[in-house]
């Protein structure tokens, strides 16, 4: 694949119960490196209304770009990525879907023993976590005032976007990096290794909750740069 011009643009997709925010330490790791970097801020009522508001600040961009998605970010990553501005797609202990699969499918099953994301019962087709067990989930390695903080500022996810299903999966034509978070307690690492490997990602390991965009911003901002590199070279 001959990706043209270096790849310097950078766009991040934030996923579900968050917004762009907390992608500040990575942003400021890549464009401290040079890189143009967008944060994508997604409504996260609907799998097409994130695709949309991240296909917006791809059509602005002039020049290839890498999409980098953590969470749900990598349902809209997967359908966003077929955009012609995408040159490579990066994972960030993400959800990778195949064509027809969501994050309600991929979590309606999960094996004996796994840890189960504390989702509340949707009220008027939204979702919350319970905040009392967000920090053990979500970010057992950040600050308890921070992940308290995240906890009581939660985005309501529309139950759209839980079932909003990919139709052409970006990793089947592109290039893709993947970070297995190895604490991770929303997405199981043995769940992210086994859709890294199906996507035919590059993976890296690191310990880290699944808010490893924030507790390790360098380590994840390493891992998208590789990717941008790897496809300037090709």
């Amino acid at each position: 694949m001959n990706a043209g011009p270096d790849v310097k643009n950078i766009v991040l997709v934030h996923g579900g119960f968050v917004d762009g925010s907390g992608w500040q330490g990575v942003h400021d790791h890549l464009t401290a490196d040079g890189y143009r970097v967008a944060v994508v801020q997604n409504p996260t009522l609907s799998l097409a209304g994130d695709v949309a508001a991240t296909h917006q600040i791809l059509d602005g961009l002039d020049g290839p770009a890498v999409l980098v998605g953590h969470s749900y970010g990598g349902v809209v990553i997967t359908e966003a990525g077929n955009h012609p501005n995408v040159v490579a797609l990066a994972y960030i202990a993400a959800f990778a879907p195949d064509k027809g699969e969501s994050v309600s499918s991929l979590i309606a099953d999960p094996p004996p023993g796994a840890p189960v994301p504390p989702i509340l019962p949707p009220v008027n087709g939204f979702l919350f976590l319970d905040r009392n067990k967000f920090a053990a989930s979500f970010a057992a390695d950040l600050p308890a005032a921070q992940a308290a903080f995240m906890a009581d500022s939660q985005v309501p996810w529309g139950v759209d976007a839980l079932g909003g299903a990919v139709s052409e999966p970006a990793w089947r034509t592109k290039p893709s990096w993947y970070l297995v978070a190895t604490d991770d307690r929303m997405i199981p690492p043995p769940a992210q290794r086994a859709m890294s490997e199906r996507a035919g990602s590059t993976v890296t390991e690191t310990p880290g909750s699944h808010a490893v965009y924030v507790s390790n911003p360098a380590a994840v901002a390493a891992v998208i740069a590789q990717a941008a590199t790897t496809v300037t070279g090709q």
